[in-house]
């Protein structure tokens, strides 16, 4: 699978933009999620949430407990800044930096892709939806076709 580049990545930031966010909309997007990975047979946990609240989460056969901690770690690093945690790998490759030389804990962050920031017009970012399980590229891309196609 083709890893997108920073300035694709930060296109495709710009043009997910959910109508509205709700309870129903992570059981449709977390279901959305969901019927990809089992159309592809995929290992992975799928995870949405903000900082507060959990609202959807699934660990599908052949996942690991360690695909949660990988997914949280992922979150919080979207939650955090605001960008999907493939941009932001990509972003301190770029530059040589790791998640510790920034000063985030790796117990806590991670900067592999896979955690995509939900936002809402108007409102911002609502919540993150996250993969894990697969490649970073292909956890990341899972999480935007889902999105895509709930706004189109």
């Amino acid at each position: 699978m083709t890893t997108p580049t920073l300035p694709e990545l930060e296109a495709e930031e710009a043009t997910l933009i959910l109508p509205h966010f709700d309870e129903h909309m992570a059981l449709k997007l977390g279901n959305a999620i969901v019927a990809l990975a089992v159309a592809r047979k995929a290992p992975v946990v799928v995870n949405i949430r903000n900082a507060n609240r959990c609202f959807f989460h699934a660990a599908l056969p052949g996942s690991a407990a360690t695909n949660d901690n990988w997914a949280r770690r992922k979150s919080n690093a979207a939650l955090m800044t605001g960008h999907a945690s493939l941009l932001i790998g990509m972003h301190h490759a770029a530059r040589n930096r790791t998640i510790a030389d920034e000063g985030w804990s790796p117990i806590d962050f991670s900067d592999s892709g896979g955690a995509v920031p939900l936002r809402v017009a108007g409102a911002g970012i609502v919540a993150v939806a996250t993969v894990s399980g697969l490649p970073q590229v292909e956890d990341h891309k899972m999480v935007v076709e889902a999105i895509r196609s709930l706004i189109s």
